[in-house]
């Protein structure tokens, strides 16, 4: 994902510091004092647009993104405030373009005397230290969106449910996916991806955190991302209840989660009772990530799945290969 390429965003003391540093170089090359003033206001004026823009295009265009890392972007950090940081980025980079000239030019007026200098510097700086906080805020969204996991275009497995159904002990026991496995809710704090080899074919399973039944403008990030995965990456949901209720939700909680997230999916869903061990389930296909009863079961109604997906796909690729050399 691109989000790996984004660097460290500077603050306004290392963007100008940088700048700086590179004007008095510049500045060192000129034997006449009058022009090493002005060459050092122009080399700091534009190294200071330039890393401002460079700011500015490392990150990318939100609206492009595909939904679910548009929306987890959102959840995280709140779309508007990405946008204004951004836009304060950019005012300081268009300020430092649009004010060089005159600078430049107030500090040949004054020929060698450096007052026009450090007055156009000390402007300069004053403009930078005022999206500091803007700058930081950016590296922060830079840290956590580096961390977002790669999705592969391949059939996907998303599984949900409440938390500690025992979720993550599945995705361990089917793929090469290590999540944190823990007795206590809320152990997934973000989407977790394996992969399974099915065939020639790779089977991507993606594992969410909890979520709870309630009223969506109550939900916390973690669980709004799992939404997003929910909606948008999944080829199949296996939603895992607990009718043991050894999770600490009720059974009844659970099945009111199944049926908004079943109203609100375009993929198929399959509910999964486990924790077969402890408590058999009725109306589900049972399975314990415990013991290890019933996950050939299941993994054998996702390859079925698995299996339709990618004769799809193939017949897909194949039809617009045709179309491409019959024209």
């Amino acid at each position: 994902m691109e989000f790996e390429r984004i660097p460290t965003v500077p603050t306004a003391d290392e963007v100008l510091g940088k700048a700086l540093r590179r004007a008095a170089v510049r500045m060192k090359k000129k034997h006449n004092v009058a022009r090493a003033n002005e060459e050092f206001v122009r080399a700091v004026y534009m190294a200071v647009h330039d890393r401002l823009v460079a700011v500015m295009r490392s990150f990318p265009e939100f609206e492009d993104l595909p939904p679910f890392y548009y929306e987890t972007a959102g959840y995280l950090f709140g779309m508007d405030r990405l946008k204004k940081a951004l836009g304060a980025v950019g005012w300081a980079a268009r300020w430092s373009r649009d004010k060089r000239n005159a600078m430049v030019i107030a500090t040949r007026k004054s020929g060698e005397d450096p007052g026009k200098r450090r007055q156009a510097i000390a402007r300069l700086s004053s403009v930078v230290h005022q999206i500091d906080n803007q700058l930081i805020f950016l590296n922060e969204v830079r840290n956590v969106l580096r961390l977002l996991p790669h999705i592969e275009d391949t059939f996907t497995v998303v599984v949900g449910g409440y938390p500690n159904v025992g979720k993550s002990s599945f995705i361990k026991s089917v793929s090469t996916a290590k999540p944190e496995i823990a007795r206590y809710p809320f152990t997934t704090k973000g989407v977790i991806v394996g992969i399974r080899e099915s065939g020639r074919e790779r089977v991507q399973f993606i594992d969410t955190p909890g979520i709870l039944d309630r009223p969506s403008d109550e939900r916390n990030p973690i669980e709004l991302q799992a939404l997003s995965a929910l909606n948008h990456l999944a080829n199949l949901v296996i939603f895992l209840l607990d009718p043991s209720e050894h999770c600490g939700y009720p059974l009844t909680n659970q099945l009111v989660l199944l049926e908004e997230v079943k109203n609100t999916l375009n993929a198929p869903l399959i509910a999964i009772s486990n924790k077969s061990d402890i408590c058999p389930g009725e109306g589900y296909p049972l399975m314990s990530t415990e013991t290890g009863e019933g996950i050939n079961e299941v993994l054998t109604l996702i390859e079925s799945h698995a299996k339709e997906y990618f004769i799809v796909k193939k017949e897909k690729a194949r039809e617009e290969s045709r179309q491409l050399y019959s024209h």
